[in-house]
């Protein structure tokens, strides 16, 4: 009779965790490409989660960038999206204007005070927060001092006329070009400057600021102060060139200073590193910020904030920057941690660097047009590109080059 009290006890109790168990609330979140090197990440992350949150339960799928946008359109039309999908900024704009996903602003409440200004910008459309801020990049200068102190040149420059005019005394004073900057998204150089792409349906980067400011690079590229092969120079490209003295600076992300490390020990030795100085937009360059969104028709979206907001809280963010080390937080007191700003008095470069990004984060904009703007988007970007190019390597003059690309992007744009 006492064994089958205990026995009855027992299955009660078993009964009772199984019906917890299935009345626990599954919150699948969606990430790109971040299996298999972040596995452990993800799981304390997982399990942190669950542990706080009983009744909830966090699932982390992850998947090629190019199944998210398929598999989400499917399981939303199906009736059953996750609770959360990793995205970019572009995507993040144009699937808030196709109310696939839902505004964020009742969930976020006064959380949204942790998140960056900038960050927040990203992802506000029409007056509404679409997603939670994530990871983040920035882009910082590292520099031969002894190229500098051969030109003249004491410290990195200030601003972008002072880096135009300090690049113009290197390439003068030691024969070397100065920088190699990222040509593959005019784009973004304009948003940059603060010059407007598109404004009331037309585009409007003919005007005589944006000729001016073309024009500084192509008067650069005259000079030799860019390297000839510029339009041609990706990542790899720019670290070989100034790992072998051949450009005096490099526009790149604080982990990259490692393979100067590895690769060019001499030239490590002597690099300065500094911020990418800001221009007439007030944002730094090379972000290109990550985010978390709730898709339309999650079964349980307060619940998928409450994971949201956990993902990209102040310490879930340094931790991830922590196992990248290559990322950075998009809420102001993450960019605060020690993890980024002891660097500062560090003796290591990579560290410096990563205090002086940390530091420009707050400034840090994904620059790009967004999605759906542009009708033909693939190519009218190419003819900006192509037109830039010749413009800049002398082939026509940056008017007329400039001309024909908004008269290209006006027809288009007028049959929108």
């Amino acid at each position: 009779m006492k064994l089958k009290k205990m026995l009855t006890a027992g299955a009660v109790v078993f009964g009772f965790a199984a019906l917890q168990a299935q009345a626990a609330t599954e919150l699948e979140f969606w990430t790109m490409n971040l299996a298999p090197k972040f596995n452990g990440y993800f799981e304390q992350v997982v399990t942190k989660f669950n542990a706080a949150n009983p009744g909830l339960q966090a699932k982390w799928v992850d998947m090629n960038w190019d199944q998210i946008q398929p598999k989400l359109i499917a399981s939303i039309a199906a009736g059953n999206p996750p609770a959360l999908v990793n995205f970019n900024v572009p995507w993040v704009h144009e699937y808030a204007q196709q109310g696939n996903i839902l505004p964020l602003d009742q969930y976020l409440g006064a959380d949204k005070n942790a998140y960056l200004a900038a960050a927040l910008k990203d992802v506000t459309v029409n007056g509404k927060v679409y997603a939670f801020p994530w990871y983040n990049s920035v882009s910082i200068i590292a520099y031969n001092k002894d190229i500098f102190a051969k030109a003249g040149v004491k410290s990195a420059p200030k601003n972008f006329d002072q880096l135009v005019s300090d690049a113009k005394l290197i390439k003068a004073k030691t024969g070397v070009a100065a920088f190699a900057p990222k040509m593959d998204n005019f784009t973004g150089w304009f948003y940059y400057a603060g010059l407007p792409m598109v404004e009331n349906g037309k585009a409007v980067f003919n005007s005589p600021k944006h000729v001016a400011f073309v024009q500084k690079f192509a008067d650069l590229y005259k000079a030799g102060v860019l390297p000839k092969d510029v339009f041609k120079m990706a990542f790899e490209q720019e670290i070989a060139a100034y790992n072998s003295g051949k450009i005096a600076m490099m526009t790149t992300a604080p982990q990259a200073l490692k393979r100067t490390e590895t690769d060019a020990k001499a030239i490590y030795d002597k690099t300065g590193v500094a911020a990418f100085p800001a221009d007439a937009g007030k944002m730094a360059f090379g972000a290109w910020m990550m985010d978390f969104v709730i898709p339309k028709g999650t079964k349980d979206p307060a619940a998928a904030a409450k994971l949201g907001k956990f993902l990209t809280g102040d310490e879930q963010q340094v931790a991830f920057s922590k196992a990248t080390e290559t990322t950075f937080p998009s809420t102001k007191k993450a960019n605060l941690d020690p993890y980024f700003q002891a660097g500062a008095n560090s003796a290591d470069v990579v560290d410096q660097a990563r205090a002086v990004a940390a530091k420009s984060m707050e400034n840090a904009r994904t620059l790009t047009i967004a999605p759906g703007v542009l009708p033909d988007e693939a190519a009218m970007n190419k003819k900006l590109q192509d037109e830039v190019q010749s413009a800049i390597e002398g082939r026509k003059s940056v008017k007329a080059a400039l001309d024909e690309v908004v008269a290209a992007w006006n027809e288009k744009l007028g049959k929108k």
